[in-house]
């Protein structure tokens, strides 16, 4: 696995290995990011149940101001670390200028002051068992912010998010990663 695009690109990312553990495909990275367009740039991003990083890293790479990375296992985040300071280096930037790695449960975080784009890619087993925690998590996190939310969960995946509007859905099926991109409702 690897940064696809912007000034990382070809940059390798460390892939934790386990049960549970899923990253986010170089193909369906291309896809989203190429959806979401010049909305990266200069972008202040938080990536939840963030694992290798990658798509936080992603945005980084490709623009984005700021990211702060949210996972709450520690061997996960470890490797996590790692990828940050890989692609750090690749853009001749200090760590603490890119984002945080912030060690903790992704549907209790707090504390950004701005939050432009949000990548949500938790364990799918969260989306068939609680998708309503996942999206009333994002509800209270997201409070007075106007970002895109990328959501990446099976295709098969019936989400429903009241006030806000899917804009597109990427992916190949049912039995496949699909990324769902909303946006608030006007």
């Amino acid at each position: 696995m690897r940064i696809t695009g912007g000034i990382a690109r070809g940059i390798p990312l460390k892939v934790g290995q386990g049960e549970g553990l899923r990253p986010a495909t170089d193909r369906m990275r291309e896809a989203v990011f190429s959806s979401l367009g010049p909305a990266v740039e200069d972008a202040h991003v938080l990536d939840l149940f963030a694992g290798s990083g990658a798509y936080g890293l992603e945005a980084v790479s490709r623009g984005a101001a700021f990211c702060y990375w949210v996972e709450r296992h520690r061997r996960t985040s470890s490797m996590l670390k790692a990828n940050v300071a890989a692609v750090a280096r690749s853009l001749q930037r200090m760590v603490t200028e890119i984002g945080v790695v912030v060690e903790g449960d992704a549907l209790g975080f707090q504390g950004a002051d701005r939050i432009d784009l949000v990548f949500v890619d938790p364990p799918y087993a969260l989306w068939r068992d609680r998708p309503d925690a996942v999206l009333q998590a994002l509800e209270r996190m997201l409070e007075g912010h106007d970002p895109q939310v990328v959501m990446e969960a099976p295709g098969e995946t019936d989400l429903r998010w009241p006030g806000w509007e899917l804009r597109r859905q990427l992916g190949k099926g049912r039995d496949q990663p699909n990324a769902f991109i909303w946006e608030r409702a006007l």
